[in-house]
């Protein structure tokens, strides 16, 4: 028992130590003048601010915009990625014809067809949620595409010999074994919408967390800009560690 709890707490330990030492560099660098303070004030001055904005109610108000904004983008990333990438990866020729134009979109950098979606969309919110769109559809696509490629041939002979149709072949085949890869796909697509998010929000956004940063910088309140970056990495992980829960839950 004692090797397990120590087991279990050295592991805790291990999972909180470099991050736990990265906030007390943080709060040690500016306090001891090694660093301007202004540049970069305390974690404990961040953490303050923080709970100014949260008792305040702002920061939700920043959070559920931006969480409006990059769920609209992320769903429709997905509801699009996973279909088009099970056609790609089972039609030879269809991902043939396909491919060539989706390499040249997805290697074009994202911020540079921002301007691209301003002039079509404009400031408004369709066009920060397009962007999150663009940004968030290549990793459900492409890993979508590998998972439905390396499914095992037998399990797709053996479904043939037992006379199975193409709409069942797709549901309780190829998606199932491809399931682990989509919902990686699902993850880092994830991870992109709340990367592109702060982005498409400090062009011409009013609200939400990457307005709430750069607003702040404009404004010299460098302790809200730094509370700001915080919200959006707390956030980030939260997602990720859901989407991962899920991931082990499905994918087994």
């Amino acid at each position: 028992m004692d090797e397990l709890w120590g087991g279990r707490v050295g592991q805790q330990v291990q999972k909180w130590f470099a991050i736990v030492a990265f906030l007390l560099v943080w709060e040690a660098l500016p306090s001891f003048g090694l660093v301007d303070p202004f540049l970069l004030p305390p974690f404990s001055a961040v953490l303050r601010a923080l709970a100014k904005l949260t008792l305040s109610g702002e920061i939700f108000g920043h959070i559920l915009s931006s969480f409006r904004r990059s769920f609209t983008g992320f769903s429709i990333a997905v509801l699009v990625g996973i279909p088009l990438g099970v056609l790609m990866g089972w039609f030879k020729g269809f991902e043939r014809t396909v491919d060539p134009l989706l390499q040249v979109f997805r290697n074009t950098s994202i911020l540079a067809l921002f301007p691209v979606f301003i002039l079509i969309f404009g400031l408004g919110e369709i066009s920060k949620s397009a962007i999150i769109f663009w940004g968030t559809l290549w990793p459900t696509l492409l890993n979508t595409i590998a998972g439905v490629k390396n499914v095992d041939p037998l399990l797709i002979k053996s479904a043939r010999s037992m006379g199975i149709s193409q709409l069942g072949m797709f549901s309780k085949v190829v998606i199932p074994a491809a399931l682990p890869s989509i919902l990686t796909g699902i993850r880092l697509s994830a991870a992109s919408a709340i990367l592109i998010l702060v982005a498409a929000e400090m062009l011409g956004a009013n609200s939400g967390l990457g307005y709430l940063i750069f607003y702040s910088e404009q404004a010299y309140a460098i302790p809200e800009m730094y509370a700001g970056i915080v919200t959006i990495a707390f956030l980030g992980c939260l997602v990720n560690w859901l989407l991962v829960a899920v991931e082990r839950k499905f994918a087994i």
